[in-house]
């Protein structure tokens, strides 16, 4: 038997979230598969998380399978090849990262630092799986949606290096 979640005494608000996700035109971003009932549903599943310009979210090599949602700011995503090179990827506002650790359930490919001030609402691996059981057409449409990202950033060789 699931654990019920944790009384929350004041309600989340994703709005900023939903707002970057539906005016966000950039190549790789998100889209918006809820509705406001359904963001409703998934908002206390979600942790808020603040970074300064310069912080790191997760390191290359680390294992972690947190998918993250940016309401706001830049994320620089980087990695060094076999060749020793850095490559690099901007993530912005309305997309996501942490995607492919998500679903290979293999180290992250991939840094990812603030490039400036950044919020972001992380989704933990545990926290998804409470979802799956409790909400499981909002479990799907995440991992359709994160999909979704993954994709475009591996059919474009540019953004390849965002896929983390």
């Amino acid at each position: 038997m699931n654990a019920a979640l944790p009384h929350v005494s004041s309600k989340v608000d994703l709005q900023g979230l939903v707002t970057a996700i539906s005016e966000s035109s950039a190549e790789d971003s998100m889209g918006n598969p809820f509705s406001a009932a359904q963001w409703d549903v998934l908002a206390p599943y979600l942790q808020p998380s603040v970074l300064s310009a310069g912080q790191v979210l997760f390191a290359q090599g680390t294992s972690d399978r947190t998918l993250y949602f940016v309401e706001s700011g830049n994320l620089s995503v980087h990695y060094e090849d076999e060749k020793a090179r850095l490559r690099m990827a901007m993530v912005g506002a309305g997309s996501i990262v942490g995607e492919g650790g998500f679903f290979s359930h293999r180290p992250r490919s991939a840094t990812v630092q603030a490039a400036v001030p950044c919020r972001l609402w992380a989704l933990p691996a545990l926290r998804f799986t409470e979802l799956s059981n409790r909400q499981p057409a909002i479990a799907l449409g995440i991992a359709m949606a994160a999909g979704a990202v993954l994709a475009k950033r591996l059919g474009n060789r540019r953004r390849r290096v965002a896929a983390t």
